[in-house]
């Protein structure tokens, strides 16, 4: 099925959860004019303990819906769906679907940053366990800078901590401080960390306390929506299928008044979201 050039519609602003509206979050305030379908698949997260292919199939259902919903173009924004199902979405499927849409992830972006903020030109990635089983970041930034070490902790806590509510609790510190301790002992050089999963802003405060004095943490939300500003102005035909309304409409595979109170988190204003099937 191949809709051609001549389809107009919002950007879709995938995640497995939550988290993806810290993405939606960053994009609405760059780019405010444009129109907005986000999908969370709620009732499957989390992704990130999942398999590869499983990932892949996932996320390539709800690359369809939000193409079946008119999307010329879609944000993976989540890290786990970057990692392991991205690379075959595009090369794979989207020729067969579409080929004149495009699915963007946002591990590349970030990768794209790191060269300038990094002194010691050692890096720390905090993640799910699927992003860093993935080895996804540390390949695309040694494409762009081969000089830079990496390394890599999961962190399988901390989106259990954002999701049930308990991320600005007193209980959350020891999870926080046990990671940030075990990467930098990995590397007592690290002197930039990427935030590599979406919902750990929410965890910011608690990482900043964590980490040591004149280290940076790297959040993604900034990086991404700049980036497709970016891809916009560097590919017109695409910017013209966008439609500008300034809507956003919000989708969940669970129930939609779970979804409603769990995104008051991530956002500042009330949403309404309808729930949806995927596969």
């Amino acid at each position: 099925m191949n809709l051609g050039l001549s389809y107009h519609g919002p950007i879709g602003v995938f995640d497995s959860g939550y988290g993806g509206l810290t993405i939606l979050r960053r994009l609405q305030a760059l780019m405010p004019q444009y129109d907005y379908v986000y999908l969370g698949d709620n009732a499957r997260a989390p992704y990130g303990t999942r398999s590869f292919q499983v990932v892949y199939e996932f996320t390539l259902q709800a690359v369809r819906k939000l193409f079946h919903m008119g999307c010329p173009l879609v944000v993976l924004g989540c890290n786990t769906a970057s990692a392991k199902a991205l690379r075959t979405i595009q090369q794979v499927d989207l020729p067969r679907i579409d080929a004149s849409r495009r699915v963007l992830g946002i591990i590349r972006p970030t990768a794209e940053c790191i060269g300038q903020l990094t002194q010691t030109r050692h890096v720390g990635i905090m993640a799910t366990p699927g992003t860093i089983r993935s080895n996804t970041y540390a390949l695309e930034i040694a494409k762009q800078y081969p000089d830079i070490q990496v390394s890599g902790q999961a962190c399988p806590m901390w989106v259990p901590l954002v999701e049930n509510g308990e991320y600005d609790q007193p209980g959350a510190d020891y999870f926080v401080r046990k990671y940030v301790d075990a990467l930098m002992c990995s590397d007592p050089q690290i002197d930039t960390i990427i935030l590599g999963c979406t919902h750990y802003p929410l965890l910011l405060d608690k990482i900043r306390q964590a980490v040591p004095a004149g280290v940076q943490l790297m959040s993604q939300g900034d990086y991404v929506a700049r980036s497709l500003e970016d891809y916009l102005r560097r590919h017109p035909e695409m910017q013209r299928r966008l439609t500008q309304g300034a809507q956003v409409r919000y989708l969940t595979t669970e129930d939609p008044e779970s979804f409603k109170d769990a995104a008051a988190m991530f956002l500042s204003h009330p949403v309404v979201a309808e729930r949806i099937v995927l596969g």
